[in-house]
């Protein structure tokens, strides 16, 4: 023994700076990922998809044919009011229903096919009979993301509530009296006519999370295949005897023979962890699920391609791989996932990182097979493709460097030395 306290290392500067510096940066990138992605989505907000749809079927009022509805939709299209953050999508009921149903819009604003003849009867013209308030419906979509469908609610009921005034002013002077020839009565319910009702536009089982389960799902299936990584990355070592174990002597491999090794393990692997998270979610926790088949392949195709890339960053980078994982798995993974805050109310930055992400994407591919009868363009489509070029890319990043590593010799053990001649005498 050497008779130095352990505890003596702690006077080391290089041991405070490094571990400071790296545990900083980790610190820092963590706050600036998952706060500065979601500090201000209303601010960020740009081209938020909200469908416009118009059913007015109009009236004739004074011989001539009238479309209140027209006139409504033609102006919240134009309006300046939101600038770009709403990207009002003039479409019909059904084209509204089959983007509602594969998450591309956030919610929908709905003129009725009565609204003109509801409308012209408060003022006695038009058709006969009790009134009734003509109706705006604003639809939300909770599948598509709770704080996306928020912020286009908020939009569409702000655009139905101008939408009520507009027509008011428009039913006064189509009366021919003049707001203040009529009854009190009239002229309050002219000021504010319609009546907005607020719907789920596509709506969701009870064991949905309110359209979260798709993001917690996928983010399982991510740490998964990032933290077994970790724990067969170790367990390989132990095997061929590069850390400390009582299995017996070292077993040569390279770099790529290593890699080679542990991506087989999790490839098989995977297909226990898919099951058994399947069972876990839908089995005991009773998440609301169908194409179970599907989920289940997608699943362990998710384990199996982020544990491989978890692999490969480990592999390339040695003991920092670790950090790097983390951070591409999780730390810039999480906030451009799209299942929180939506893509369109994220800073530019963020939304260049969820182009690639792993996380958006297979979080994309459980949602369709979730919650939109796993269409392909309701982002499973998507999720396959760029699963399969994750794949593609780590293989050819991973074995690729490391093939030059063993060439150069880097080996994870230098070739013994012979021991030198001692000198003769002459």
């Amino acid at each position: 023994m050497s008779g130095i306290h352990p505890f003596r290392v702690l006077r080391a500067k290089p041991l405070w700076i490094a571990n400071g510096v790296i545990t900083g940066v980790l610190a820092l990138l963590f706050a600036v990922f998952y706060v500065g992605a979601n500090i201000d989505p209303v601010d960020h907000m740009a081209k938020l998809p909200v469908g416009l749809v118009n059913t007015d079927k109009g009236a004739v009022v004074g011989g001539k044919q009238v479309s209140l509805g027209n006139r409504i939709t033609e102006s919240i299209k134009k309006s300046t009011a939101s600038g770009d953050k709403i990207d009002w999508k003039v479409m019909d009921e059904k084209e509204m229903k089959d983007e509602l149903g594969e998450g591309k819009l956030y919610g929908a604003l709905v003129v009725p096919a009565d609204f003109t003849s509801s409308a012209t009867a408060l003022t006695g013209a038009g058709t006969t009979g009790t009134p009734a308030r003509p109706t705006l419906t604003v639809l939300t979509n909770q599948s598509a993301g709770s704080v996306g469908s928020s912020l286009a609610r908020a939009a569409t009921t702000q655009a139905a509530e101008n939408a009520s005034l507009q027509a008011g002013r428009e039913l006064t002077v189509q009366s021919g009296t003049g707001q203040a020839k009529l009854p009190a009565a009239a002229r309050l319910l002219l000021a504010d006519p319609v009546a907005v009702t607020v719907k789920d536009g596509h709506p969701l089982g009870s064991h949905s999370g309110l359209g979260l389960t798709a993001f917690y799902y996928a983010l399982v299936l991510v740490v998964c295949g990032m933290l077994s990584a970790n724990v067969i990355s170790g367990q390989v070592d132990h095997a061929l005897g590069y850390t400390h174990n009582d299995m017996g002597p070292l077993i040569r491999a390279t770099r790529v023979q290593t890699l080679a090794i542990s991506s087989t393990l999790m490839a098989v692997l995977s297909l226990v962890m898919g099951t058994l998270v399947m069972v876990g979610a839908v089995g005991l926790m009773g998440m609301d699920a169908a194409h179970l088949p599907l989920l289940w392949l997608y699943s362990v195709c998710a384990i199996a391609v982020s544990g491989i890339g978890a692999l490969t960053l480990l592999a390339v980078f040695g003991t920092p791989g670790m950090l790097v994982v983390t951070l591409v798995f999780i730390g810039m993974a999480v906030p451009t996932a799209g299942a929180t805050t939506p893509l369109q109310a994220l800073p530019g930055f963020y939304r260049f990182l969820a182009e690639f992400e792993p996380l958006r994407q297979i979080t994309g591919g459980i949602r369709s097979i979730l919650y939109y009868d796993a269409q392909g363009d309701a982002g499973l489509t998507r999720g396959w493709v760029m699963m399969a070029a994750g794949l593609v890319m780590a293989a050819l990043f991973g074995f690729g460097v490391l093939g030059w590593y063993d060439r150069k010799g880097l080996h994870r053990i230098p070739a013994e030395t012979k021991p030198e001649t001692a000198a003769v005498p002459a």
